[in-house]
């Protein structure tokens, strides 16, 4: 349960975007993940306008300068436990790097990082489609955000223990889903979604509410009070290790 994880979300140019990604896959995750603790990765990049769950307008985005905006490219590491991270902390272990290491991490544009650890979790249907809790599915959907106020906090606890959590045991598609709070980083909590595809998660998760009015209906109250990071909730498709 103390399993911990770094995710960081970024944007990239144009201009050295396959050179970049080449260098990630080849040689910065293999080096990450050779660090002690250190047990899985994924990237993964967003879709553009996925369908997403409830009316149009109700979910709130942060519009703080200080606050960086990257969102198109995800990047999720899974280690034994949070502090995985921290010896040394993700700051320090870039600026340790070689210089023409820390000339591609400086493509990121916008990027921001959490440092988290695990809240819940719960398995979906499509459990058995991985054995390895480090090995990240195809499709995800990833919401990182703040509660709104304090005394909103027990609530969002209570929505998703005896809720949110609940449905997705019996969701088509879904094969886990992860509760996170924050060691390190802007977000308090996040919600880490895994699927089979992103067309599973597409045609199942976004109606799965419909047969319960009242629990819908309470649902939107609870989003409504969240202030999520730029560009939360991601809908986003794994790019490595390739989907075979």
């Amino acid at each position: 349960m103390n399993s911990g994880f770094w995710i960081s979300w970024y944007n990239l140019p144009e201009q050295g975007r396959d050179e970049y990604l080449a260098w990630l896959h080849g040689s910065y995750i293999p080096a990450v993940l050779k660090r002690p603790g250190v047990l899985g990765a994924a990237h993964y990049a967003s879709e553009a306008n996925p369908p997403i769950s409830g009316a149009p307008g109700r979910l709130r985005n942060i519009a703080d300068p200080k606050v960086p905006v990257g969102d198109r490219y995800i990047l999720v590491f899974g280690g034994k436990e949070p502090y995985a991270f921290a010896n040394p902390a993700p700051s320090i272990y870039h600026a340790g790097l070689p210089a023409a290491d820390r000339k591609m991490l400086a493509m990121r544009i916008g990027e921001r990082s959490n440092v988290m650890t695990v809240e819940a979790t719960a398995y979906g249907p499509e459990a058995k489609a991985s054995s390895d809790e480090m090995a990240f599915m195809p499709g995800l959907q990833l919401g990182s955000f703040n509660a709104g106020a304090l005394e909103d906090e027990d609530e969002l606890m209570d929505w998703y223990a005896t809720w949110r959590l609940p449905c997705m045991e019996k969701l088509p598609g879904c094969v886990r889903v992860r509760k996170l709070v924050s060691i390190s980083g802007w977000a308090k909590h996040a919600i880490l979604y895994e699927f089979v595809s992103v067309e599973a998660r597409n045609q199942k998760f976004v109606d799965h509410e419909n047969f319960n009015r009242e629990k819908e209906a309470w649902t939107d109250v609870v989003v409504r009070k969240l202030v999520h990071a730029p560009g939360s909730p991601n809908v986003a498709r794994r790019i490595w290790p390739p989907v075979k």
